[in-house]
């Protein structure tokens, strides 16, 4: 498997805090790495977006979170 080619995995997520563990790791136990995860939050009302800055902080490098206003 060519290894230099970095995929982009991207996620929109709204109000789904008891399933986005299970979702970001699954993607973590992935064995390819040369990956980055775009992470779109449409203004969740609970804690999607503290969950989803855990992992950006855990993972530097691997998360882009983008947080829309409206």
């Amino acid at each position: 498997m060519d290894t230099s080619k970095k995929i982009s995995i991207l996620m929109g997520i709204y109000n789904c805090a008891p399933t986005l563990r299970e979702a970001i790791d699954s993607i973590l136990a992935q064995t390819y790495e040369n990956w980055e995860f775009i992470i779109c939050d449409d203004c969740s009302t609970d804690n999607t977006l503290e969950i989803v800055r855990e992992y950006e902080a855990k993972y530097p490098g691997k998360f882009k979170v983008i947080q829309n206003e409206v």
